[in-house]
């Protein structure tokens, strides 16, 4: 694993723009950053490949030992939801995609930084960007990159598996940049796959009382909806108890047993059910025990924020709003450094296998939302370059 500096192409803005890149840049700097790329060798994608499927294997369990236990209360989910995450998780409705935070240098194990599992995002960096940077200035390497081609695979067995009733699926976000281009990528696939699709903000969205069901903003039934809105938000607003009630009767994607997984306290589950796993760090509730050098991070915080990072002598720390609600305190892993930059890679799933990577970097250890995202490639197993 390096990182290689390189001349962006002419015009890269623009090129980007076209494929629905609209915030490639943030204040003058580039989100979107071709001035260098990082390569793999095929050993190390192997390796990463690996490893996010093992953790998404481990993942589960700890969902099912949370439910066989009663104990998902340890996560701050409110009590009116357990029994709905658990019938939801012996229904198995489908959860289509994911994406891993990994701590990785190419020599190390990677290390398991947080799981994305609601509502992640950089989807479009991801799937189609890079891929179009690669084809443009990279034709003879490769990438670790068929998330494009997974989802429209799942979205395509929905399909003929008849769990869409209609063929028609609801897409909803906030008015946000972000968030919009990443359910546009969702939309995109499930209509190569031949669904109907319909994008809504979620303000749109109503509740029937009297057919007790959720419609759009013409009043039609709500079949299958994805979202990329938190379960924690959605149980907080209005209709959270509508939700919790009609369960089963929308089909929500992602599934409410993700709200098990995208709260950090995962991670220390994680590690009483898994201790000492080469993929894990070390992580607690209840304090810091006895780590010397580690992250203490909100149970349900983004983008870096309200994180604290006790290194030494050295305390880093982020603002934010997410300062109640609960902590983990997780082992310091330092990411991949090169020079001043600080590389993590975000690693997709989709339909519970891992399917491809994005990197971004941050000018310190905590990766915010400004960190920005750098293409990738990998050279063939047979090549002398």
């Amino acid at each position: 694993m390096r990182r290689e500096e390189r001349s962006p192409r002419p015009d890269w803005a623009g090129k980007v723009e076209k494929l629905g890149l609209l915030y490639h840049s943030i204040g003058g700097d580039p989100y979107w950053d071709e001035s260098a790329m990082y390569v793999f060798e095929p050993e190390e994608i192997d390796q990463l490949e690996s490893a996010t499927n093992e953790l998404h294997e481990m993942c589960l369990s700890a969902v099912e030992h949370l439910i066989e236990t009663e104990t998902l209360g340890r996560l701050g989910i409110p009590s009116a939801a357990h029994q709905v995450i658990a019938q939801a998780w012996d229904a198995d409705p489908p959860a289509i995609y994911g994406r891993f935070d990994l701590a990785y240098d190419g020599t190390s194990p990677p290390k398991l930084l947080e799981y994305n599992a609601d509502t992640p995002t950089s989807l479009l960096e991801a799937a189609v960007i890079q891929w179009h940077w690669l084809q443009e200035t990279e034709p003879e390497a490769d990438q670790f990159n068929s998330i494009w081609e997974a989802l429209v695979a799942k979205w395509s067995a929905l399909k003929s598996e008849g769990y869409l009733k209609s063929g028609m699926v609801h897409f909803g976000c906030m008015d946000v940049a972000e968030d919009v281009m990443t359910t546009a990528v969702m939309m995109d696939t499930a209509a190569e796959a031949g669904l109907d699709v319909k994008l809504l903000q979620m303000r749109q969205v109503g509740w029937d009382s009297l057919l007790g069901r959720f419609v759009d903003d013409a009043g039609k039934d709500i079949e299958t909806m994805f979202k990329l809105y938190p379960w924690e938000w959605m149980l907080e607003d209005e209709f959270g108890p509508a939700a919790l009630q009609s369960y089963g009767t929308t089909n929500w994607i992602e599934p409410i047993w993700k709200m098990a997984l995208s709260n950090k306290a995962v991670l220390a589950v994680l590690w009483e059910l898994f201790p000492g796993h080469p993929n894990l760090l070390p992580c607690y509730l209840d304090g810091p025990h006895d780590l010397a050098s580690y992250v203490k991070k909100p149970l349900l915080g983004r983008e870096g924020s309200n994180v604290t990072v006790v290194h030494g002598d050295e305390i880093i720390e982020t603002e934010g709003p997410y300062d109640e609600g609960g902590f983990v305190y997780q082992a310091y892993a330092p990411l991949a450094r090169f020079g001043d930059r600080h590389a993590v890679i975000g690693s997709w799933v989709v339909d519970c296998g891992s399917c491809g990577i994005g990197v971004r970097e941050s000018d310190g250890p905590i990766t915010e939302d400004l960190a920005r995202f750098v293409p990738h490639l990998f050279l063939p197993r047979s090549s002398t370059k």
